[in-house]
């Protein structure tokens, strides 16, 4: 309850959002495409590069589901990532550490990466999978100004074909 002297914050004011924020916010304006996506880290296969595309639209990766295989070693298993999320220089931040007899699965929430994004098994032999979701934000405005321009054709077509028919 406020007190007498007291003020309501002022709401129209510029609020820094967090990372997460203007990527939950981005997909609300922006149709969502989503695709199955893993990756297999051991001692052959250390590192698991995904690029950007360039195809001009925003991508995310969603990882959900850190998982040791069944031929994994009971000893530490350190994932690291390597991403623009991260701050400063291109060392790899560890995101998850596991053991076959403590914890030999993690499902994560809220981990969302811009590619390029770079998983790095640090510590030990592996197999160790990565699972989640690749996300591909197609922009509703321009779906919706493509979606007009191609109907506008086909009406143009239509009255070509019946000034045509008229003119027979």
């Amino acid at each position: 309850m406020l007190g007498a002297g007291s003020q309501l914050p002022v709401l129209d004011q510029p609020r820094r959002m967090s990372s997460s924020s203007l990527v939950s916010r981005s997909l609300l304006e922006e149709r969502p495409v989503t695709a199955l996506w893993g990756c297999e880290l051991d001692t052959g296969t250390r590192r698991c590069v995904l690029q950007e595309d360039d195809d001009c639209l925003e991508h995310l990766v969603l990882l959900r589901t850190v998982s040791l295989g069944a031929g994994a070693r009971d000893e530490l298993h350190v994932v690291a990532v390597e991403s623009k999320n991260t701050y400063g220089g291109c060392k790899p931040v560890p995101i998850v550490s596991l053991r076959g007899s403590v914890l030999p699965m993690i499902s994560l929430k809220g981990l969302e990466f811009v590619p390029p994004v770079t998983f790095v098994l640090e510590c030990g032999a592996g197999p160790v999978y990565l699972s989640g979701q690749h996300v591909t934000l197609e922009d509703d405005r321009r779906y919706g100004a493509r979606k007009e321009e191609l109907a506008e054709e086909d009406a143009g077509d239509e009255d070509g074909a019946r000034a045509a028919q008229d003119g027979e």
